[in-house]
């Protein structure tokens, strides 16, 4: 195992006991779309879930592959067209590292199933398009103390956050409820394959961050993004770090903190 993730392994903030963390992470991608291709494939080529004992990755997306997609969602290939996206990713990724343990939903999270899926980890990467998902997920992730990388694009625009509520912010201390007036979606606004890229790299880094435990992030210096929200836009390369405070009398995860 060392030769293949020697690049990493040698990094003093890794090393061997580091490796063996990322090993036994248990991570569910949430969608294998634009955010979700990219994390799927750095957080596989990195080693996580490899750990028969323990370690996944999960996969969920009950959607096919359409020709529209592959502008963004590199995990597919044109003879992916009209598959569905839980098998097609199944089949890539296991290409890619044969040793790690996949669990594929082709399902869609709703309320009656996302506490039983999400039990079964620790890190939810966030690669969703909607708000009523996100949501969800941020509600589940409360109830079960579970660390959510989040993730959006729109635009030229992307933004990274992780959202953990016993040690931070959760979702909804920054956006209470859903926007009432229409937010155009990147079917509607577009968005450049690349800007996807960007996001769910940056999102596959926080998940390996968190893999190796805060208390081994505080002692190598490594910081997830909890209670931070980073922002940039690809037109001007203005990126920004900006600080979110937990709110104390957030309906959902209020008193859920350390």
């Amino acid at each position: 195992m060392s030769a293949r993730y020697a690049r990493q392994i040698v990094l003093p903030e890794i090393g061997e006991v580091g490796q063996a963390l990322l090993s036994k992470a248990r991570v569910l991608v949430v969608g294998a779309g634009g955010l979700g291709s990219p994390a799927l494939l750095y957080l596989t080529a990195a080693g996580v879930g490899l750990d028969s004992h323990g370690g996944r990755i999960g996969i969920i997306d009950d959607d096919h592959v359409d020709a529209s997609n592959l502008q963004r969602q590199i995990l597919f290939r044109e003879s992916d067209q009209g598959l569905p996206k839980a098998a097609a990713s199944l089949a890539h990724l296991t290409a890619l590292n044969s040793k790690t343990r996949f669990v594929s939903h082709a399902t869609r999270l709703n309320a009656s199933n996302i506490v039983e899926i999400l039990s079964d980890y620790d890190i939810v990467v966030d690669g969703s398009g909607n708000f009523s998902t996100k949501y969800l997920i941020n509600d589940a992730a409360v109830k079960l103390n579970r660390a959510v990388v989040y993730g959006s694009i729109l635009g030229f625009e992307g933004q990274v956050s992780v959202f953990w509520a016993q040690h931070g912010p959760c979702y909804r201390c920054i956006y209470p409820e859903a926007p009432t007036t229409h937010i155009p979606n990147c079917a509607e606004a577009g968005t450049l394959g690349g800007i996807a890229g960007v996001v769910g790299s940056i999102q596959a880094v926080e998940a390996c961050k968190l893999a190796l435990g805060l208390d081994h992030c505080r002692t190598h210096g490594l910081e997830p993004l909890i209670g931070k929200l980073l922002i940039f836009d690809a037109l001007s390369w203005d990126i920004r770090k900006l600080d979110l405070d937990t709110n104390p009398t957030c309906s959902t995860c209020s008193g859920s903190a350390e």
